[in-house]
């Protein structure tokens, strides 16, 4: 992938598997799987997954470097990213997960904006709020899109639209601290 293309780091509960919706009420077009990631084994039984196999090539083409953000880490190259066909991606690793952050941010808001070190980045993901907007906006020096999705309906194609209307507006930027 381009090292030039904004960042867009990547949840995969709420966004790509609405966990959210009425139960027994798969999304139309998802799947449902059983997966069993670190914390799944039995006898706990299986963990439900709805994904959404046409979700992996519209990522591929909205102008990203993609980064897993997600509490399923590098296991979401096991055990998301073939159901979408999506090839094995960065993870971050998070130094601490569900910790309550001091100025009321949510815990991944601080690395995330570490990891991308002044470079323009999105973040899609539904558990963001407005203090994560206003500490994102604060703290880093490169152009930020921190995009909620809703996670009883995962990634519609306003979200696709959004994600691809604002990548296409870092191109050629250059400067990766040209501001907000």
């Amino acid at each position: 992938m381009d090292s030039t293309q904004p960042l867009l780091f990547l949840d995969v509960d709420g966004p790509l598997n609405p966990w959210l919706a009425k139960p027994h009420r798969r999304p139309k077009g998802y799947t449902t799987l059983r997966m069993r990631p670190t914390g799944w084994e039995p006898p706990r039984p299986a963990l439900r997954v709805w994904l959404n196999p046409d979700h992996g090539p519209l990522l591929m083409g909205l102008g990203f470097r993609l980064i897993w953000a997600t509490t399923w880490k590098a296991e979401a190259n096991t055990w998301i990213a073939p159901v979408l066909g999506l090839p094995e991606l960065p993870a971050l690793d998070w130094p601490r997960m569900h910790h309550q952050d001091p100025d009321g941010v949510h815990w991944k808001t601080r690395h995330l904006v570490a990891a991308a070190e002044g470079r323009p980045f999105a973040w899609v993901d539904d558990e963001i709020g407005a203090r994560d907007h206003a500490w994102i906006a604060r703290h880093h020096k490169g152009h930020a899109l921190p995009h909620r999705v809703d996670p009883t309906k995962g990634l519609l194609p306003d979200d696709f639209a959004t994600l691809r209307a604002w990548a296409a507006g870092q191109s050629g930027a250059g400067n990766w601290t040209a501001g907000r």
